[in-house]
């Protein structure tokens, strides 16, 4: 498996558009490496036979299980006693076809998110983010005039037949959507959805795809740096409102650009490339966002309403080139400087890997030293031909986490899980791509054993 594994990381540095040795820009932007911490863990399997898990994540009154969504379609719920698992939901048939080069091939699109009501014990209500195909009218679109989008973001609203019953089906009759997004590209989708401290549904998206933030669908600039336009932005929303320009959710008086009419009054913050995983620390209301990174630095930050966190005119902490028609670079490191634009709580370059994938603050009981760190992951370290489990350290630099009874991972970290009780899961697969049958759920455990 490892000279598989080593063979997709190839092809996936070369699909990322790695800068060449020839470009111009920083070699190394970040020398310093990412050394294993002091927090030993093992894995332990919940689910697994699924496709391309990619978030889990616990809904209000189910405290016992864990739902998950499948890239492919699925949203299952995991009986966190038993490890039952129970199809809920089924929305493949919705989804644009996945292989973005063709059958079986990786693709950023389909399944991406999902989110409960924060009453859904007494409403059963649910959110549901796809990528679907470019056969509805956009609410917002990027595109010139006659040239049509790869696809669109849709976000849809559900009810369970019984929110009291984890297995109970959605109604598939009670779809109701929200809003539908053209997207230029087939990457950059971003697809995280959470509810935040009061109540309103973040929704965050990527820039349009392509690489650079520039071609067709991306505006002079960047979409990251254009507050009018949804792409590059996080959302925040009320859905069950009605003052949206299309009826179907409301504007939450409190947004920071409410009555700016350069900036959309959904916004909540912007700047962002492919702000892949967001989740909301359920202690303190913080927000956290793991920004996929373009050809060199991947980044953490906490969201703040209003916030303008820098792409394209930065990435991370450097200065950021989009450089034409060739592959963008980043050089000086500027913290604090473009003036208004905020910084990564932390940042490490692609010496370390590829593609930064969010996760959680821990708030379990199992692992007490990890309690309050926020945890996370890497899709793919080329030099390992796998993914790596991550966490903030005390010292305010990312560690890397001691993984105990396993040679290594063995598998590419597509998303994190966390149930009611703060614990913490690790998904992945064997193969990167939405097709396959290795996906699996695995819960971060202490480590008890002699070392």
């Amino acid at each position: 498996m490892r000279t598989f594994l080593v063979t997709v990381a190839v092809a996936l540095v070369t699909l990322l558009a790695t800068v060449p040795a020839t470009a111009q820009g920083l070699d190394d932007p970040i020398p310093r490496t990412i050394k294993q911490g002091g927090v030993h863990v093992t894995l332990d399997t919940v689910a697994d036979g699924l496709v391309s898990p990619l978030w889990a994540t616990s809904a209000p009154g189910l405290d016992g299980s864990l739902f998950v969504v499948d890239q492919a379609g699925q949203l299952s719920a995991i009986d966190l006693d038993s490890d039952a698992r129970t199809v809920v939901l089924d929305v493949s048939n919705l989804l644009v076809p996945l292989g973005a080069f063709g059958a079986g091939t990786f693709d950023e699109r389909g399944f991406l998110g999902v989110a409960f009501h924060p009453d859904y014990a007494s409403n059963g209500l649910l959110y549901t983010y796809t990528s679907q195909p470019a056969d509805g009218e956009a609410d917002f679109s990027t595109m010139p005039e006659g040239v049509e989008p790869n696809h669109q973001t849709v976000v849809t609203e559900w009810r369970s037949t019984d929110p009291a019953d984890a297995t109970a089906a959605i109604d598939a009759g009670s779809a109701r959507e929200l809003l539908r997004i053209d997207e230029p590209q087939f990457n950059h989708n971003a697809g995280a959805i959470e509810f935040d401290a009061s109540g309103n549904l973040l929704i965050a998206l990527g820039d349009g795809g392509g690489a650079d933030d520039q071609g067709v669908g991306h505006v002079d600039g960047g979409n990251g740096q254009d507050p009018s336009n949804p792409l590059g932005s996080i959302l925040r929303i009320d859905p069950l409102g009605d003052d949206s320009t299309n009826g179907r959710y409301g504007i939450p008086t409190d947004n920071p650009v409410v009555g700016d009419h350069s900036a959309l009054d959904e916004t909540f913050a912007y700047g962002f490339r492919n702000p892949y995983r967001i989740s909301v620390d359920d202690a303190t209301g913080t927000i956290w966002a793991a920004d996929v990174g373009q050809n060199d630095i991947e980044e953490v930050d906490i969201v703040e309403a209003g916030g303008n966190y820098g792409w394209r005119v930065k990435e991370g902490t450097f200065l950021f080139d989009p450089n034409g028609a060739d592959p963008g670079f980043v050089t000086e490191r500027s913290p604090g400087a473009p003036a208004g634009l905020i910084d990564p709580v932390v940042e490490y370059d692609h010496d370390e890997g590829i593609a930064i994938v969010g996760g959680f603050v821990y708030r379990g009981d199992a692992i007490p030293q990890l309690r309050g760190r926020y945890v996370f992951g890497e899709f793919l370290d080329p030099d390992t031909g796998a993914g790596r489990l991550l966490y903030l350290a005390p010292n305010g630099r990312v560690a890397e986490f001691r993984l105990e009874n396993a040679d290594g991972l063995g598998a590419f970290v597509l998303g994190f899980g966390q149930d009611a009780d703060g614990e913490i899961y690790v998904l992945t697969n064997e193969t990167s791509v939405p097709f396959g049958d290795t996906g699996a759920v695995r819960r971060l455990a202490p480590f008890r054993g002699p070392r």
